[in-house]
């Protein structure tokens, strides 16, 4: 999770106020984060976040989420956005390499050496989380008194541009930043298979980026720039915008004034668009998933309290109508509103005194039973194992010889080894063996487990055993071991799966219905298998055994 490391007195100076830094360490927890040690020096001061929240990913997001969630300035904070007459031209080349930019400007900054920090480490901490290192979204911050407007948006072949990158004093070919430049070498799968780059350029063809890769050292900001140009580019434009909108929100919360630009070519808008969200949320919906009784009064107070503004519909006395900020990426559903009607009311305020009549938890009888088959099955010398629940209907059916059953298949299976869910344990087991045949034998392996039948899960157990010979005796005596030790009644049938060998498979009989299937496996199933010697089964549907008043260990 990404680390925010500030000093308390610039905390204090974003905030407004001076917040004693014991409430801090207290507080700043309780909208979801980790407090570190300081280190032993009380002004400098470390903060994990959870990632669900990037608009905090920067000492000037945690000062304006405080300033909100202490009361001192609660609800929704907005930016004035100034039109400017700066134009940014994407050129329709680039929708098939990087198709989503956007821009804007702040002017009026006053950067000293602990700003600069937070900028580039917002910026990289945005790049590694919801930017998934620069797949998503790259973002570039540059000094927008070096270059001037417009800028364009376009792509060039690796060998036509030339600038010095970030860092370097050379100027460097695309190709060749690619594969010299530390950011190259670390970013160039990115590109990956492109004839042209992303590039922008402005009017006089100084390069500002190469994103996602690296910006030219032209427009450097250090501490003597004041006026800023932020560009995002990247593949999913929801996350470009929040990106955008988060660092230009987080540089005006130092002073500077929000401009936007005018953006045409490929699409046309006004950037940065800050225009708060609406969403319309149940107050008693809310309050009974929270198991709260807080009215709506409550409701608005808590919602204040985590920056947003709400009110109450005025035709709807249960509706709520709650504006928020574009920067809150995270919500996405009303329960994402509810969990911060929760966060604002306070974690600490939940719950109360345990009451008198509290409950022990037990396991259930499924487990129980289980538990007590896995005993039984152990006392016979069977190892217990455990595989996964998918499979594939190779093995379930055609290789196995079971009798084929509808499946709950996987709509995007990885691999051909896991394409639906088993439907017997049989084949799993056989698995295990295959992989194990040049171990010592014999072989007795087991699971307890469940399978999917009829869109249900079910419990079986299965029994495998491999040896240099095996006999239908042998696994009719651990089958019937298994009933006898359950209490169970039951009959035996001829089985004339080609699961096994003909007239060495059977049928157990509960209740009139089939409930498992015991006897040696076929040759060639075996060696469909890959198995190299003999293998006799068991596998039994417990339900049946379970349900029946016998079916009681003693």
């Amino acid at each position: 999770m990404p680390v925010i490391n500030f000093k308390y007195d610039d905390l204090c100076g974003l905030i407004g106020e001076d917040v004693p830094q014991k409430t801090l360490i207290e507080r700043i927890p309780m909208i979801g984060a980790d407090m570190h040690d300081t280190e032993g020096n009380e002004n400098e001061m470390s903060v994990e976040f959870f990632p669900d929240r990037p608009d905090l990913f920067s000492v000037e997001g945690l000062g304006r989420g405080m300033r909100a969630f202490l009361g001192i300035r609660p609800g929704l904070q907005e930016y004035d956005v100034e039109k400017t007459d700066i134009q940014v031209v994407t050129d329709p080349k680039i929708e098939k390499v990087r198709p989503y930019f956007l821009c804007g400007v702040v002017t009026g900054v006053n950067i000293d050496d602990d700003f600069l920090r937070s900028i580039m480490e917002l910026q990289e901490k945005l790049h590694i989380t919801i930017g998934r290192k620069r797949s998503k979204f790259a973002i570039g911050i540059h000094d927008l008194d070096k270059v001037v407007p417009p800028f364009t948006y376009t792509t060039a072949k690796p060998h036509d541009v030339k600038f010095v990158p970030l860092a370097k004093t050379e100027e460097m070919d695309l190709e060749e930043i690619l594969e010299k430049h530390e950011k190259g070498i670390g970013y160039a799968h990115l590109l990956k298979g492109l004839d042209e780059y992303p590039i922008i350029f402005d009017s006089k063809k100084n390069v500002l980026s190469f994103p996602p890769i690296i910006n030219g050292s032209l427009t450097t900001v250090t501490t003597k720039t004041h006026n800023l140009f932020i560009d995002v580019t990247g593949m999913d434009r929801k996350a470009v915008k929040g990106a955008l909108d988060i660092v230009v929100t987080s540089l005006a919360e130092r002073g500077g004034k929000i401009g936007s630009v005018h953006m045409t070519g490929s699409y046309d808008c006004i950037s940065p668009d800050l225009t708060p969200i609406t969403r319309t949320i149940s107050s008693s919906e809310c309050q009974k998933f929270l198991g709260l009784d807080i009215g709506n009064k409550g409701v608005i107070e808590a919602l204040g309290k985590m920056g947003m503004d709400a009110k109450v519909d005025p035709e709807d006395n249960d509706r709520i109508i709650v504006r928020y900020a574009t920067t809150r990426l995270d919500i996405m559903h009303d329960v994402d509103i509810y969990e911060d009607v929760a966060t604002g009311y306070g974690f600490e305020n939940f719950g109360g005194r345990y009451k008198l009549d509290q409950t022990l938890g037990h396991l259930s009888p499924d487990t129980t039973f289980s538990d007590s088959i896995k005993d039984i099955v152990i006392g016979l010398g069977y190892t217990e194992v455990t595989t996964l629940t998918l499979s594939n209907q190779k093995d379930e059916f055609q290789l196995s010889g079971l009798p084929e059953l509808t499946t709950v298949d996987i709509t995007n299976p990885i691999t051909e080894d896991h394409t639906c869910l088993r439907t017997y344990l049989m084949p799993s087991l056989m698995r295990i063996l295959r992989h194990n045949k040049h171990r010592d034998l014999p072989q007795k392996i087991f699971e307890v487990g469940y399978v999917v039948r009829d869109n249900k899960t079910v419990l079986h157990l299965c029994a495998l055993a491999t040896a240099s010979k095996v006999s239908f005796t042998e696994i009719k005596s651990v089958a019937e071991s298994v009933l006898r030790e359950t209490s169970t009644e039951y009959t035996l049938s001829a089985c004339d799966y080609p699961t096994f060998i003909s007239g060495r498979g059977a049928f157990t009989d509960i209740g009139g219905k089939h409930a498992g299937v015991f006897g040696e496996v076929s040759p060639k199933v075996v060696t469909d298998f890959e198995i190299t010697h003999p293998v006799m089964m068991v596998e039994f549907d417990l339900t049946p055994i379970i349900s029946t008043k016998e079916g009681k260990l003693f």
